[in-house]
């Protein structure tokens, strides 16, 4: 037996118990893909305490676009400071209409009647888009915050997304998602921080937090 070829062996082995591995779960995945047969436009979800909320909301946007499809921006909290993907997206007028319809957010604003009326204003926004068939997909940015401050009714939300075109999409975000918009939503993600530069002395860079 030459040197080194039990490690070959082994090698060999571990490659034929993988390739076993993947053809079992290329017959999950497929019987799984069979199975999601109806088209339908769904309600994303991403909430939770972590970084990346909104830049998942942005990535689908460029995905959509990506698609040949319209799309509609509203930012509830955001407006007082230009982000970088507002100035980005600006760029294509006839793609995506965007509105940033917040002032800051709430520890800045200190005033509740003001977030409120705002947070009235942007919701109305949202229901021109929810009417408007050729708006493929919708991001209703940090539209968990009003909801959780209840600047808006969560009753009214729901009743406004599940009348909405059928094959339109609408994408969610921002920390504390109500558990009424999570029952109805098709997809929901939580974002959990494990580590924020941040917390570490870093100020919030160009690029990456906005």
């Amino acid at each position: 037996m030459s040197e080194g070829s039990g490690n070959e062996t082994d090698s060999g082995n571990i490659n034929e118990r993988h390739r076993v591995r993947m053809e079992r779960k290329k017959e999950i995945v497929d019987d799984k893909i069979k199975q999601a047969k109806r088209s339908a436009g769904v309600i994303v979800v991403t909430t939770g305490n972590g970084k990346g909320k909104s830049s998942s909301g942005f990535g689908m946007v460029i995905r959509a676009m990506g698609h040949g499809m319209q799309v509609g921006v509203v930012q509830f909290i955001k407006g007082a400071m230009s982000t970088g993907e507002e100035k980005f997206l600006r760029r294509f007028p006839d793609e995506v209409s965007f509105h940033a319809m917040g002032e800051g957010y709430t520890w800045e604003t200190q005033n509740r009647e003001r977030d409120i009326e705002k947070a009235e204003a942007a919701w109305k926004k949202c229901q021109a888009f929810l009417v408007d068939p050729s708006i493929g997909l919708v991001v209703f940015d940090e539209l968990n915050i009003a909801l959780k401050y209840r600047y808006l009714d969560v009753q009214r939300v729901i009743a406004d997304l599940r009348a909405r075109p059928a094959m339109q999409h609408v994408v969610i975000t921002g920390r504390g998602a109500p558990p009424e918009l999570i029952e109805i939503a098709d997809t929901v993600t939580e974002m959990q921080e494990v580590k924020h530069a941040f917390k570490n002395g870093i100020a919030a860079q160009a690029g990456v937090e906005w």
